[in-house]
This record gives structure tokens, C-alpha cells and sequence, in this order.
């Protein structure tokens, strides 16, 4: 049985993709590896010299050329952000009831947008959508129309993407980036506030699925299984280890943190210790700050503009947000934004952190506030379509508050999501917010 993201020939191939991007020359290795590809034999003899590769290039010394400015622990993080105590404007509590149901119906909208064309190629989609005439995005995908021919090429994501269809809605799907924030408030409840990054892989093994986790969190469940702690279960043998997985956990730690980016960025550090490093941490560190930010910031650029403060300056991902914020988004059309993000962006894996981070920040700054906009052109921007409609649901839905959100996103959830994390399928989305209400408010000034 062949176990997607733990198999020898995936952790070859992105581990030297990943070293490349760190900085390390791992040519010779790559070639090594172009040659091992193309052997004839027997499985086992070629599985056999592809594991002699794989621990040669697990141990190569690696040079990571912008380390001084990127490390993972927490100390070195604060040393160099412009990280402060920002402490509750005092909101009421019926607004941060609100909003808090905003940023988890936004989410759940975002997300379902998004996901039946996961892993679908910006092209792809446009192809698709312009075919039935829903492209440019203003609803939820539909099938409708579309020729069998470009289904056939472009096949909708495997995971749920039918049931996300426009035709097909009856509430949100079971979803990865729905499941970690459910995740993440059963730990919290569990643990408190103070809770550690042992405690929330704890619950992972306690409450999901192996393989309902991909990527980094799958090696980090790996290696938790195999007496591994954190923050080591997110390095070790882990060439996913600065893509998009922890991106995707922050939304809980804004939410019990409304107003408080300092404490939701250090939440989100622990999280994503987990199963990532660098880069991987600042993707969460950056958006749980955005979504406590979106508590008392009514314009996304202030938002943006605060959050960026929690990570290190000089890291690759703020250099990001920084060419974003420097972009002149308003001025012209959505397509030339995305195509400036794909050159100078477009040399990641399409669930990188870097680039999709970029992606949906573009798209927040894009929207003026308006929730159909944000989600609509993230989607449209393809890389990892339901992740970033997810992420930027849930900040401008934070912002704006469930009571500011159209009816025709929210409607078709029927107030329900589905899940495969124990405990939490069939849940009503409002008692999902009522829960992480009560714990926000232990948080808070009132």
C-alpha cells in the first residue's frame, strides 16, 4: 500500500527541493538521484540504492544561507521582530461573539470555494470556469455546463470536491483546514492557555486520523509515534517542514487572542513547532496574528501591517509581505497582481508557505474589505485554492463579523460541518464559536 508523503521517492525529491531553497548545493546529488530514477532491476535493489541516497542526503551537511535571520525558537524569533505587548481595546462581548463566528463561517465559505479545485493549475481553472461562464469567480464552483473533455483534464479534487459544488452544498465537507482549529480548541479546553506543543501533538494522536494529516503533519505524526518529541518531530526527516500545513492551523490562536497579536503569534509558535520550521512557523505566527489584529483594525492593510511585526524582518516570508504591501494592487486588474505573484513567487511548491502567504495576502489587500472579493480572488490565483480561501475567509470574516457576511455564502452551510477529527462531526458551526467565545473571553478586558 502506497502511503502518500512518506514514500522514499516524495522525501528524495522535496527533501533536495527544500535544501535548494535553503541555500544548499545539492547538485551533485540531484544528479545522483536523476540516475537512480531511470534504473531497471528488481523493486527491492532499486528501493535499496534509492535509501542509500536518501541517508546520504539526511546527512550532507546543510548551509542555510539566511539562518541568521530566520531561526525557529522562540527567543531568537522575539530578538529580532519588532514583537509588543498589544494588549484587548476592550470590545464588548457581543462583538467578539460575532466576529469570532465570523472568522469560522468565513473559513468554512473559503474553504468550500476553494476546494473542489484544489491541485487544479491556475490555468486549469480558468479553463474550467470559463467554459460554463462562472469565471471571473463570483460563487461557488459549479459543474454546470462544463464539457466532459476538461473534466476529464482537469478533474475535481478527489477529497470532497463534488460535495463542494454549488449543486451539490448541503453543509461544509470534512476538510484538513477545517479540522486543525476544532484540533486546537479541543486543546485548549484540555490544557488551558498555557497549553505546550507536546500537549497539542498529543491531542492529534488522541483525536485524528493519520492519514486525515498530510504532509508535515504527517511526518510530525510519524515521528511523535516513533518517541519523537517537538520541536525535533518537525525537522527530522521533514522536507515539508516550511510548507503551507501550520498556515493553515492559526486561525484558533487569533480568535482566543482577540486584539492580543503578541499572544496569538506565541500560541501559533507552538503549534506550528509541531511539524515546521523557519518559514513554516512564521506562516502561522503571521496569520494568527492577522485574524487577533482583525478585532479591533477595520481596514485589512492595518491589519497586514500589525501582523507582520510578530515575525523576523529579514526572513523570506516578510520580504513577502513587504513586496505585496509595496504592490500597486488597486491600480490595476486582479490578473496582472497574480501574474507578478507567479514571477516572483513561482519557484515553490504550490503548498509553500512563501508563495501562498503572498497570495492571500494580495487578495486581502485586494478586496477593500469586501468578503466575496477576498475569497473569489484567492481562488482565482490558484496554488492552494482551498488553504487560502480557508485563511482569508476567516481574517476579513473576523473583521467583518458573521452578521456583515452575505447570505449566499453563508446560507448553503446549513450551520453544520462534517469531520474526521472524533468527537466533532455533524457539529453546528455556531457551537463551534460559542466554545472558542468562551474561551476568548477568559482573554480579554471587558
Amino acid at each position: 500500500m502506497r502511503i502518500s508523503w512518506l514514500e522514499l521517492p516524495e522525501l528524495i525529491e522535496h527533501e533536495l527541493r527544500q535544501r535548494d531553497e535553503e541555500g544548499s548545493d545539492v547538485s551533485s546529488l540531484r544528479t545522483e538521484w536523476d540516475r537512480i530514477k531511470v534504473l531497471s532491476g528488481s523493486e527491492s535493489n532499486v528501493r535499496n540504492v534509492s535509501l542509500e541516497l536518501y541517508n546520504k542526503l539526511e546527512t550532507a551537511a546543510s548551509e542555510i544561507k539566511n539562518i541568521d535571520n530566520e531561526p525557529s525558537d522562540w527567543n531568537g524569533i522575539v530578538s529580532l521582530s519588532g514583537i509588543k505587548n498589544i494588549t484587548s481595546r476592550g470590545r464588548v462581548d457581543a462583538v467578539v461573539e460575532d466576529k469570532i463566528l465570523g472568522g469560522w463561517l468565513g473559513r468554512s465559505s473559503g474553504c468550500m470555494l476553494g476546494k473542489p479545485v484544489e491541485k487544479i493549475s491556475r490555468a486549469g481553472i480558468r479553463d474550467l470556469l470559463s467554459s460554463n461562464n462562472t469565471w471571473p469567480i463570483t460563487n461557488y464552483v459549479s459543474g454546470k455546463g462544463i464539457p466532459d473533455h476538461l473534466l476529464k483534464k482537469y478533474p475535481w479534487n478527489r477529497h470532497y470536491g463534488k460535495e463542494s459544488l454549488l449543486e451539490n452544498i448541503v453543509c461544509m465537507p470534512e476538510d484538513d483546514d477545517m479540522n486543525y482549529p476544532m484540533l486546537n480548541l479541543t486543546a485548549v479546553e484540555r490544557y488551558g492557555r498555557d497549553v505546550t506543543s507536546e500537549q497539542i501533538i498529543q491531542t492529534w494522536l488522541d483525536l485524528a486520523p493519520v492519514l486525515s494529516t498530510f504532509t508535515a503533519e504527517r511526518i510530525a505524526y510519524r515521528n511523535r509515534l516513533n518517541g519523537i518529541l517537538p520541536p525535533e518531530s518537525g525537522s527530522l526527516g521533514n522536507p515539508y517542514r516550511e510548507w503551507i500545513g501550520a498556515q493553515i492551523r492559526a486561525d484558533m490562536w487569533g480568535w482566543i487572542a482577540p486584539s492580543q497579536p503578541t499572544l496569538a503569534a506565541e500560541l501559533a509558535w507552538r503549534d506550528a513547532s509541531v511539524s515546521h520550521v523557519r518559514n513554516g512557523i512564521y506562516g502561522e505566527m503571521f496569520f494568527a496574528a492577522a485574524v487577533s489584529s482583525a478585532f479591533h483594525h477595520a481596514d485589512i492593510r492595518s491589519v497586514i501591517t500589525e501582523a507582520l511585526t510578530v515575525i523576523p524582518p529579514n526572513s523570506r516570508l516578510a520580504e513577502a509581505i513587504r513586496f505585496v504591501l509595496a504592490m500597486p494592487i488597486s491600480a490595476q486588474s486582479w490578473e496582472a497582481t497574480v501574474d507578478s505573484l507567479y514571477e516572483r513567487f513561482g519557484r515553490y511548491h504550490w503548498v509553500h508557505t512563501i508563495n501562498n502567504a503572498a497570495l492571500a495576502t494580495a487578495a486581502l489587500l485586494s478586496s477593500n474589505g469586501d468578503f466575496e472579493t477576498a475569497i473569489c480572488n484567492v481562488v482565482m490565483g490558484g496554488w492552494d485554492t482551498d488553504s487560502n480561501g480557508a485563511t482569508v475567509g476567516s481574517v476579513i470574516g473576523t473583521m467583518n463579523g458573521a452578521k456583515e457576511l452575505p447570505e449566499k455564502w453563508i446560507a448553503p452551510l446549513h450551520d453544520t460541518i462534517r469531520s474526521s477529527v472524533k468527537g466533532f462531526d455533524n457539529s453546528s458551526l455556531s457551537g463551534l464559536a460559542q466554545r472558542t467565545t468562551n474561551i476568548a473571553k477568559t482573554n480579554i478586558s471587558l
